[in-house]
């Protein structure tokens, strides 16, 4: 086991029960970083842009950025708003003007989340600054490459329902391999669930439920907004 020294992560310390809700996060880089990217949205007069500056404060500037330090459970969270939520958003925001391969934005942010995931570059990521704003940055981008494949006004209903239906089984696949593993994988939670009411492998059930089932929801939403934008497309072509 790893003593909680040996945690650095970008978050700060893992939080306990007691000091959670004061934990925010006003890095001044981080708060400039979301105010230019608000600027843009408002700019370009995009609700969904804002949306998605919204779900990255509570990412990154809210108690849930400390939290995730302590609980693999809470960075299951953090990670699924980024990919499931803001990515879509931001998607939405700037759609793709030119047709790619979809299949290979489904491959590159499959391999990045569960690359991420391997308990390796999981524990690396939660004790170096720099290591952790790659996993952010990969995780965000690719998953932004995916959901603009999927939402591109190209693609047809079937083509983009498809791709959700795989997307959200990778990531199901990864959350039922870490709630149906024998152990606790990472390091980096080895300790800090037990102030929490946890042992580090109910945590990492926990995280693995979180991924395997209520993640689907995005996956859902969207394919029911894919689904009636097809159908709405083929009544004004049947006029």
């Amino acid at each position: 086991m790893l003593s909680d020294s040996w945690i650095r992560t970008y978050c700060g310390p893992a939080p306990g029960p007691e000091d959670f809700w004061v934990r925010w996060n006003f890095d001044p880089l981080l708060l400039t970083a979301l105010l230019l990217l608000s600027m843009i949205v408002i700019r370009a007069r995009s609700h969904q842009g804002m949306l998605a500056v919204g779900v990255l404060v509570l990412a990154f500037v809210s108690p849930l950025c400390a939290l995730s330090s302590a609980l693999f459970s809470a960075r299951v969270v953090h990670h699924v708003l980024l990919v499931a939520v803001a990515a879509p958003l931001l998607a939405c925001a700037w759609p793709a003007r030119r047709a790619g391969g979809a299949m290979g934005a489904f491959v590159v942010s499959t391999a990045v989340l569960w690359g991420w995931h391997l308990p390796a570059a999981y524990d690396l990521a939660l004790s170096h600054v720099g290591v952790y704003w790659l996993m952010q940055v990969t995780l965000l981008g690719s998953f932004l490459w995916f959901w603009r494949a999927v939402l591109a006004p190209w693609r047809t209903p079937v083509e983009g329902i498809m791709l959700l239906v795989a997307g959200f089984a990778q990531m199901g696949m990864l959350g039922a391999i870490l709630t149906f593993a024998p152990e606790a994988l990472y390091a980096a939670h080895a300790i800090a669930p037990f102030d929490w009411g946890f042992t580090p492998l109910t945590d990492q059930q926990l995280g693995g439920i979180l991924m395997w089932v209520p993640a689907g929801l995005p996956y859902a939403v969207v394919a029911g907004a894919v689904a009636r934008r097809g159908w709405s497309t083929l009544r004004v072509g049947t006029k």
